[in-house]
């Protein structure tokens, strides 16, 4: 069954889980990956899931299938992404993460796949939110991606990234499926 945005969906901060929740109806609840910590104020409340949530859904639904995700994992990877997008507290890029792969005059599109990579390894990210010279991105990697030998990041866990850090390669899943493995 395919997932479908309603108008109906709603957002909202659930204090027991401690995660930003999106009730979908039907009692169906999907629990995204924001924990309070990572939200801007207004998510602690009920929000609507709006006409631009949608359309930003479609964006990264869009994309996202090109990928070797089976659906359920397309569509939570999209809600990540919607969620970030919307929900996610501004913040500073964390480049210092990831090697320079250019020289930062290629601006990505809001959905666009990049590579960053560093001494431990690389990833694939997906653009969530182009800045003037860095871009909100989430991690498209099913295995956790090593930041510095300590931290790492998580499948749709966003990270903001200057542009000098990434290298678009939506050509990579436009013409063949990836498998996104270790």
């Amino acid at each position: 069954m395919m997932l479908k945005p309603s108008d109906k969906w709603t957002w909202y901060y659930d204090d027991a889980d401690q995660h930003l929740m999106l009730d979908l109806g039907n009692e169906m609840v999907f629990k995204t990956n924001l924990s309070r910590k990572l939200i801007v104020e207004c998510a602690v409340g009920v929000n609507e899931f709006s006409v631009d949530d949608a359309s930003a859904y479609q964006t990264y639904k869009e994309q996202i299938s090109h990928l070797e995700l089976s659906e359920p994992r397309q569509a939570q990877l999209a809600l990540y992404c919607v969620a970030a997008k919307r929900f996610h507290k501004p913040v500073q890029p964390k480049s210092w993460f990831f090697d320079s792969l250019s020289d930062g005059s290629c601006i990505p599109s809001e959905g666009d796949f990049v590579r960053l990579e560093n001494g431990h390894g690389h990833g694939a990210f997906i653009v969530l939110e182009v800045g003037e010279s860095a871009s909100l991105c989430a991690s498209i990697n099913l295995d956790e991606f090593n930041l510095n030998g300590v931290k790492c990041i998580q499948y749709g866990e966003a990270i903001k990234v200057m542009h000098d850090r990434m290298q678009i390669i939506n050509h990579q899943f436009l013409t063949q499926p990836m498998r996104l493995v270790g």
